[in-house]
């Protein structure tokens, strides 16, 4: 089935045709309706690689996560693709569970694909790869990592003024024996939260007793963070994690070993995953608005554009913390 063959059916031009395919404005509602008719009469599907060709430009994006079972990555991918599909795009993803060796790969991938334009959601990212995607022709959209360049955007979440936020307000409860529990330590953008938590918490000195532990990503991985935490000796008041997914786990090991939250122990998130309102209790975080970077990520790409968008985290209260037990 071909597009001439759509457009004898909708008895237009192979042109408009093309034109209704690639969401462009210029055509009649009319037209447009009969257009699609034809296309499912037909059950015609477009040749991508085709269109690129005629074209002259790619109609692909890619989207290259650090975990994508991880709500957060799947947010930002899910607006990203909402925002693309409304305008004639397709989005690609490929997911790199940390490591730097997968996320070459995927960039190679993607550019071997000619896409239009590249996402990189990562906290493993290379200084000579991210050199070289920003010394290259093809627009990027960088989180927490490079700065703006010709074609470089550059997404950066305040996340010091988010635990700044969290650290004052337990504080504030009376909180004065406090963990840590993060994960890839290693990895810059991750590391940041921790070392905020733990300059935050040295301007309360002497009051405050701080440790950190770590483990994967994901509530597994948090699970087991807090069990090495409290099998350490540490008898913390509240747990302040790197993230929503691993404190779901943490939940679950202080539940396991008999500890009520918040009565005994408070916690606290990151992001504001959707599972963050229904885990129990309910969790106490930071928002981060996916979708306003999905958004962004998508305007950015179609648009070319070089500009660095800083993101300001809201606290959110909710039911896992509270006024730190006597004792």
């Amino acid at each position: 089935m071909s597009l001439d063959e759509v457009a004898k059916r909708a008895r237009v031009s192979p042109a408009t045709v093309s034109r209704v395919l690639n969401n462009l404005d210029v055509v009649k509602s009319s037209t447009r309706a009969r257009v699609m008719k034809a296309v499912a009469e037909l059950n015609y599907h477009p040749n991508l690689h085709a269109r690129t060709l005629a074209g002259g430009r790619s109609r692909t994006l890619g989207i290259v996560v650090s975990n994508m079972e991880n709500p957060f990555f799947f947010d930002v991918f899910q607006a990203l693709e909402t925002a693309a599909l409304a305008r004639g795009y397709e989005v690609v993803a490929a997911n790199t569970s940390y490591q730097p060796e997968r996320l070459v790969s995927s960039i190679r991938l993607m550019m071997g694909r000619r896409v239009a334009g590249l996402a990189v959601i990562v906290s493993e990212m290379d200084p000579a790869l991210r050199d070289e995607l920003a010394n290259g022709d093809m627009p990027v959209v960088f989180y927490d990592v490079g700065a703006p360049g010709k074609h470089i955007t550059n997404i950066r979440v305040q996340y010091r003024k988010g635990i700044e936020k969290t650290v004052q307000y337990l504080h504030n409860l009376g909180h004065t024996r406090m963990a840590f529990i993060g994960h890839h330590a290693k990895l810059a953008p991750i590391d940041e939260r921790k070392k905020a938590f733990l300059e935050t918490v040295a301007r309360y000195s002497p009051h405050l007793e701080v440790t950190t532990e770590a483990d994967a990503d994901g509530p597994e991985g948090g699970r087991k963070a807090a069990r090495q935490l409290l099998a350490s000796g540490f008898t913390p008041s509240a747990i302040l994690c790197v993230n929503d997914f691993t404190a779901i786990g943490v939940l679950r090991e202080l539940r396991d070993q008999g500890l009520r939250v918040p009565e005994d122990v408070s916690v606290t998130g990151f992001d504001n995953i959707k599972l963050s309102e229904f885990c129990y209790p309910s969790l106490t975080t930071v928002h981060i608005p996916r979708d306003r970077i999905g958004q962004s990520v998508f305007e950015s790409l179609a648009e070319q554009g070089s500009r660095e968008i800083l993101i300001d985290p809201e606290f959110v209260v909710r039911d896992s913390t509270g006024v730190a037990r006597e004792g």
